[in-house]
């Protein structure tokens, strides 16, 4: 299984300082991108495994920027880039989610929402996805975190496989496999935690 050898998607125990550092950067990167076009109604997000209270993770922290229209790469670096950012290419051509994201979920969209840009810190291990704000991916990965949240036994059983998945990566030279094979819980679940999403959406509305 990989035991001794290097591991891109090791896991670490989760880190209260993780959410007290995501916000820190977040409120940076408003304050840096507030004179872009859709600056006013951007959302500003921590996501991913860093943002689940008790779920084990790879110490990188996932930040997402939902903004329309989506800023062009040079804009985006120009305010963002003395601050230590700089456009992720993905370690292999087909990364996935690096220029787009994977089209998933029940909504009919138009063909554009699934573009984005990714903004790497890489000394820091902090990864800014910028998404559309009409982007299904962004509201998905809002909710996931939530519903992650609200339920601690589908957080254990999403660890165990994430565990599971991280042993079996021993040894690669980038986590790409890894975040593929998460796909299959994603897949499982995506109908529940969609429908529980907007009904907390609904009944917060």
């Amino acid at each position: 299984m990989g035991q001794g050898q290097p591991n891109p998607a090791a896991l670490h125990d989760y880190d209260p300082a993780w959410p007290r550092e995501a916000q820190r950067r977040l409120d940076a990167m408003r304050e840096r991108l507030a004179d872009l076009p859709g600056a006013a109604d951007a959302h500003y997000d921590h996501i991913g495994s860093t943002a689940v209270p008790g779920l084990a993770a790879k110490p990188n922290l996932d930040l997402q920027i939902r903004i329309l229209p989506l800023p062009k790469d040079d804009a985006m670096f120009e305010r963002l880039g003395d601050l230590g950012y700089q456009r992720a290419g993905g370690t292999r051509p087909d990364s996935p989610g690096v220029y787009r994201d994977i089209p998933r979920g029940s909504e009919q969209v138009d063909d554009a929402v699934w573009e984005k840009s990714i903004f790497v810190h890489q000394a820091d291990r902090v990864i800014v996805h910028v998404r559309r704000l009409d982007s299904p991916w962004g509201r998905y990965t809002v909710w996931f975190r939530d519903w992650l949240r609200a339920h601690p036994d589908q957080r254990d059983r999403y660890e165990a496989m994430k565990r599971r998945l991280s042993a079996e990566n021993a040894g690669k030279s980038d986590y790409d496999d890894y975040t593929r094979a998460k796909t299959a819980f994603f897949n499982e679940v995506q109908a529940e935690f969609e429908l529980w999403g907007r009904r907390t959406q609904d009944n917060q509305g």
